[in-house]
């Protein structure tokens, strides 16, 4: 079955059928990708141009699907029908660009809690959208597909100035992407002269910035530490298959991270006055810089955070869990980190627009910046 083309039926043209075109896309070239997270839920359109897209349409909501899941195994009804009322929000949206396929997908909440496959009927009947619940390695394949580009480009020193570093024995990369429900990290070979990339391991931790504040719910002397330590201790396993820090003190390895933890530490370490996408995606940001700006979190301390341009209320109780997980990745990989401010849907309309074109998985795109650049809301 085709996974793209679960299209709402209120999306539809009269008399219930796709109209479609050469190539499978409909007159403005346009798809969708739907991605619910723990913690997001995110929409983004885009038409197919020259080598890669351009964003039509972007919407990200903080719905907090996983809250309390830690506790109960399942998610509750004021997260679901917060999440039910950000996807008619999407319908609506949809309605504007009538994209002739769609792809969305459900992660960790979803994956983990008992109820999870019964929410995603009950949005298909409510919504029409049809939700596949994906796999922590395909989330981990999707997460590199959205980066890929940032494996291979010059990266970013300051916000206006690239920097063309020696490429041609970094023939791996890293991937750090972390979420609400779940931590994934992938392991990749690349190959910098046909600019594509091999996935050779990966590990999608149970843990992200909402569980790892229900299980730490407290402000304590000692918490960060406790959360830092537990994170590494589920780490250190995949250090030991693949030797990866081997291959980072011999500069092989590009490091890639990607979530709104990574992109907050980036602007801090910028001093940005408010969220600037296009500053930070691709900026370059190395370990004692994030450690730094995660010593001035920890100064300013919670109520610093809630009104912090970057950061805001809603965001505010998951920063210092979201520091923990990656600062227990740079105590086994300290390397410089190019920061992604790209997700799931990035990677989906990049296979999407793949399988269109019949090219070779893991080739690169490029791609414009996102129309929701304004808001920080990654994780």
């Amino acid at each position: 079955m085709d996974r793209t083309k679960a299209v709402p039926v209120s999306l539809r043209p009269a008399g219930g059928q796709q109209r479609s075109y050469p190539g499978g896309w409909d007159q403005s070239g346009s798809c969708a990708a739907l991605d619910l997270g723990t913690n997001n839920c995110r929409l983004m359109v885009a038409a197919r141009t020259e080598g890669g897209f351009r964003v039509l349409d972007s919407y990200s909501r903080i719905v907090r699907l996983g809250e309390g899941l830690q506790l109960t195994g399942e998610l509750n009804g004021a997260a679901m029908d917060r999440t039910l009322e950000a996807l008619h929000t999407c319908v609506d949206r949809l309605g504007r660009h009538r994209p002739i396929r769609l792809r969305a997908v459900a992660t960790e909440a979803c994956r983990r809690a008992r109820n999870g496959q019964a929410f995603v009927e009950r949005i298909r009947q409510e919504t029409g959208f049809e939700f596949e619940i994906i796999s922590g390695k395909e989330e981990a394949e999707l997460a590199v597909e959205s980066c890929s580009a940032l494996l291979f480009d010059p990266v970013r020193r300051r916000s206006t100035d690239f920097v063309r570093e020696s490429r041609s024995g970094q023939d791996w990369g890293l991937l750090l992407d972390v979420g609400g429900g779940s931590t994934e990290i992938a392991w990749v070979r690349l190959d910098q002269t046909a600019r594509k990339h091999t996935l050779v391991g990966y590990i999608s931790l149970p843990i992200g910035v909402i569980t790892l504040a229900e299980q730490f719910p407290h402000r304590r002397p000692g918490t960060y530490r406790a959360m830092l330590e537990m994170v590494k201790e589920q780490l250190e396993a995949f250090e030991q298959t693949h030797q990866i820090s081997r291959h980072i003190e011999s500069d092989r390895v590009r490091v890639v991270g990607t979530s709104g933890t990574v992109t907050t530490l980036a602007s801090l370490d910028l001093d940005l006055p408010r969220y600037i996408r296009q500053a930070v995606d691709g900026y370059r940001l190395q370990p004692d810089s994030a450690r730094r700006a995660i010593g001035r979190l920890h100064r300013m301390g919670m109520e610093g955070m809630r009104v912090h341009p970057c950061i805001g209320s809603e965001r505010a109780t998951y920063v210092m869990p979201g520091c923990a997980i990656f600062e227990a990745f740079l105590s086994l990989w300290s390397a410089n980190v190019v920061v992604a401010d790209r997700g799931l849907r990035d990677g989906l309309l990049l296979r999407m627009m793949r399988e269109e074109s019949g090219l070779h998985y893991g080739r690169t795109w490029p791609h414009v910046g996102h129309s929701d650049e304004h808001q920080v809301t990654p994780d």
